[in-house]
């Protein structure tokens, strides 16, 4: 039954050395720990998929836990906007890939450590060789694509592997086996059958995260892949465990196996499942995208259009391109806003970098105003390429 423990997932390793007793001895006098769970943890493998927001505290303790073998999987590089929560990295590490400024990291804390960089993009060619050699998986990503191809080549490896996401104040984390012994296994997919529709549920890019919740996600993930690794106390098997940073609670909800679960016998095209943007999206914007420059010409020539920007208020606040009108996304797709737009002029729409107009644009087009366009890019495209005195977020 859910809520009991489970066997450890390690083998012991042979022996301790008098520096590895020294480092580990507040460890090693937890009578539930020990030697014997030390051993475990020096033993063990573990792969952290991203080294971002719930990566970065997550790879910091387990190195500093003594994990013996820690891999990386990332193929991103630092930005200065990821300082904000993504502790693993610092000032001096901007423009390095994450997986070396996170390697570096863990070197200073315990290089005792082994790391692994997988430096590319998790897909689904390379999922199942990347993973093979771990005895548990960390899932920190941030787009629904990923998760499922991690879930679906964990099942298939028949791996446990501890997942979390972050959003704004609220973070959720659990575990998912499905080879779980006693029959208590289930995967992602019984708590998320299926993706949100595209651009229902906005990324962390698009609607922010509290710096610090990262900590609190991904130290409770570290708490879960240790308790797997030397077999103590109730793994989140079976329980989802929902924090609100605002009300400062925790709660936890049972997961059941979903018996219409399909059965996973391979991997998929991710981004065609999730379908990152919609269908009716890419058609609208196949033939009615401009650059940046273009609307920068446009300008120029003093043409006659309506800019608008579908971003969120607090968003148009942080950086605009002069001359646009706020309407956000969900108003023009609810329809409520399209007595707003003028009919007498061309209208060009835009956001951040691009995905919210182009869902915008498919619903213009479907209400007649078959001359609309967007920017793609958003606003990011503008200050990188025309503008570069804006700020970016």
């Amino acid at each position: 039954m859910p809520g009991s423990s489970l066997p450890p997932l390690v083998e012991p390793a042979a022996e301790l050395t008098k520096d590895e007793v020294a480092r580990y001895s507040r460890h090693l006098i937890i009578p539930d720990v020990g030697v014997d769970g030390q051993k475990r943890l020096k033993n063990a493998k573990v792969l952290v998929v991203g080294a971002g927001g719930l990566g970065s505290p997550a790879l910091l303790y387990l190195a500093a836990a003594g994990v013996g073998t820690l891999g990386i999987v990332d193929f991103d590089v630092v930005d200065e906007s990821n300082l904000q929560r993504q502790v693993i990295h610092g000032q001096s590490d901007v423009g390095k890939p994450k997986a070396v400024s996170a390697q570096e990291s863990i070197a200073e804390i315990n290089p005792l450590v082994r790391v692994n960089l997988h430096q590319e993009h998790l897909n689904s060619e390379n999922a199942l060789d990347i993973f093979r050699d771990y005895d548990l998986i960390l899932d920190g990503t941030d787009n629904f694509a990923t998760r499922y191809l991690v879930n679906d080549a964990a099942v298939l490896l028949g791996k446990p592997y501890v997942w979390g996401s972050i959003f704004r104040f609220e973070g959720q984390v659990s575990v998912f086996w499905e080879d779980a012994p006693n029959g208590q296994g289930l995967n992602y997919r019984d708590l998320y059958p299926e993706p949100p529709p595209p651009g229902m549920v906005p990324s962390c890019a698009e609607g922010g995260v509290l710096g610090v919740l990262c900590a609190s996600i991904g130290s409770i993930m570290v708490t879960e892949a240790i308790k797997l690794l030397t077999g103590i106390g109730e793994p989140l098997l079976g329980r989802l465990m929902v924090y609100d940073a605002l009300e400062m609670s925790y709660r936890t909800i049972k997961i059941r196996k979903d018996p219409e679960s399909p059965k996973i016998t391979e991997l998929i095209d991710y981004d065609a499942f999730c379908g990152v943007v919609s269908d009716d999206a890419q058609k609208a914007a196949a033939g009615s995208t401009i650059t940046p420059r273009e609307l920068k010409e446009k300008f120029d020539r003093g043409d006659t259009f309506a800019l608008i920007d579908v971003r969120e208020p607090h968003e148009y606040e942080i950086v605009k391109i002069p001359g646009a009108v706020l309407i956000p996304k969900d108003r023009i797709l609810s329809g409520e806003a399209l007595a707003e737009l003028p009919q007498d002029k061309p209208i060009v729409l835009h956001c951040k970098s691009g995905a919210r107009s182009a869902e915008a644009l498919a619903a213009l087009h479907k209400a007649g105003f078959s001359d609309a366009v967007h920017v793609g890019g958003g606003v990011l495209g503008w200050a990188r390429d025309v503008d570069t005195s804006l700020p970016t977020y």
